[in-house]
Parts: C-alpha cells; structure tokens; sequence
C-alpha cells in the first residue's frame, strides 16, 4: 500500500466508487501512479468530462482536506500563493506611532502578517493527512501564473523573499485541470503526469446516469444518452458533456418524462444547449429523430 492508502487500481477504483464516481481503467490507473510517484497530475479533457469532480472524489477518498484554486485571466500571487495583510501592519504602524515608537520594514513582513492563499496553505497544512490541492481550469489563467507554480509543483515549496522558503512536510495531493482554452507550457507539463479524459462510453454514461440520477428510469437514460452522443457529432459551439447529461436527465425527471418525447426536450433544452445556435441545431437533431420515428418501414419486396 502506498502513503496515500491505495493498495492497487482496484483499490482506487473501489474508494472512487463508494463516492459514487465511477472511474475509467485509464483515470484509475492515472490517478494511482501520479500517488505513488507522488507527482502532479495533469487532467484535460472536454468540459463536463468530469475533471473537476475527479478532483473531489480523490480528496474524499483518501478522507483529506480539498483546497481549490479557481483558475481566471488576472490571477497572480497575491490569490494564488501568498499576500500580506496591509491593514494590519498599517495598524501596527498607527500603533507604534501613537507610543513614539517606529517599526522597520523587517518588523512588518513577518508571519503575524502573513495571509496563506490556497498554495502556501497546502504547504503548510499540518493535518493526519496530505491535503489535495484542485487547480480548476489553469488554462483560464495568464500565461505568467504558470511560472509561479513551478517552483510548488516541483519541489512543493513556496518561497517568500521576506521570509525564506517553505517546505511540505508532506507533498500535497496535487490535481490540476484544463480544458485546452490554450496550450500549456512545457515547463508545466514536465512536472506533471498527464491524462486525457474522454467522454464516457455509451455504457459506462448510462451506468453514470443511473447513479447519478436514480429517480429516471433506464429507457430514459438509454435515449438522452444516445442522443447527447448523436448531439456531439453536430458543429454546436458548446457540445454537451456527461454534466449536461445529468443535468438534462434530471430535468426531463422532474418533468415527469419517462422517454425523451420532443415536448419535454424542448422544454428542458437549456441543459445542455448553451447558445442560441446550439438551441437550433438540437431541435433541428430532435426533429429529425421523431420524423424518424414516424416514418414506417418499407415492407420488403414480396415478388418471389
């Protein structure tokens, strides 16, 4: 059994599970080696792929702290690593003067004013366990904010000029992810293993679907599933993902519908169209299928 408590892929497939994620051979085995080589893991994938929730999971199964970074354009140290606390030493600075007293500038950058953003907080999380560290969507984030992560990802240490380096006393969980907005450099994907995930397999969405949503019955899952996959093959801007489909099936539940009749679909599009033209290339794709459906089967040639 590795530090991190999973014996083998079984085991991480087993923990995953009772956390209702049902995890894929490939992520399994990804998620396993990126703990036992106790590397940074790289997940990209297309959005609503589960990413994200992979994330979740992981902390839950191991039973130890999340932190999560939201990722965004504009994102610097000051929300990622560290900042300090301005109003307090300018306090302190008030203070001083009120008893004639003056601070250097070694006096104001010490711990006491030290604010830990979610980096420095992994590093100095002192829990039972090592925490997990989510940073969501890093290709929203500027190409610079990858160089302050480098130094964490490789070492998993945060250095403070003011106040030296700090150092894990157990390397963080690290999960990052993408949605390939941008490419990533390859400075960071060096310091990380790296996993694609795809869109689950018709089974494996169903299997999803069911758990996820256990109020919809399986004739219905079976056709949003068929036709989430039948959606993505269109030109849409926004093509659904398996969150949409959980989405659009619990809505369809809460309808009342129990197989996916054009009323009902429409009504509910808004889970998994996005855009005004998605919206009329998905009733466009529901509308052929019911002519489909209403078109009889030409009898076979009887002449013998």
């Amino acid at each position: 059994m590795d530090q991190h408590g999973f014996a083998d892929l079984a085991d991480v497939v087993g923990r995953f599970d009772a956390q209702d994620y049902l995890l894929d051979e490939g992520t399994a085995s990804a998620i396993y080696l990126a703990l036992a080589l106790g590397r940074p893991l790289l997940l990209e994938g297309e959005p609503g792929v589960g990413k994200t929730t992979a994330a979740k999971a992981l902390a839950a199964a191991l039973d130890t702290t999340l932190i999560r970074l939201q990722c965004y354009e504009g994102l610097g140290a000051g929300e990622a690593l560290y900042d300090w606390n301005y109003q307090r030493q300018l306090l302190a600075i008030r203070m001083a003067e009120s008893r004639a007293g003056r601070l250097d500038e070694s006096d104001l950058f010490t711990e006491e004013f030290l604010l830990p953003r979610p980096i420095l907080q992994c590093v100095r999380h002192r829990g039972a366990g090592a925490p997990v560290l989510l940073v969501d969507e890093i290709d929203r984030a500027d190409d610079e904010f990858e160089a302050l992560l480098l130094e964490f990802l490789g070492e998993s240490s945060v250095t403070v000029p003011e106040l030296g380096t700090f150092s894990a006393e157990r390397p963080p969980v690290v999960v990052l992810t993408s949605n390939r907005s941008r490419d990533l450099h390859d400075a960071l994907r060096r310091r990380c293993l790296y996993h694609w995930i795809e869109y689950p397999k018709p089974e494996r969405a169903v299997a999803i679907l069911r758990r996820t949503v256990p109020e919809a019955n399986t004739a219905l899952i079976k056709q949003v599933t068929e036709f989430v996959g039948d959606a993505r093959g269109l030109d849409l801007d926004k093509p659904p993902g398996l969150a949409e489909s959980i989405d659009w099936v619990s809505a369809l539940a809460a309808l009342g519908a129990t197989e996916l009749g054009r009323a009902e679909a429409v009504t509910s599009l808004g889970a998994i169209a996005k855009t005004p033209d998605d919206r009329d290339s998905i009733i466009a794709l529901i509308d052929d299928n019911e002519r489909d459906r209403a078109t009889p089967c030409s009898a076979p040639d009887a002449t013998t």
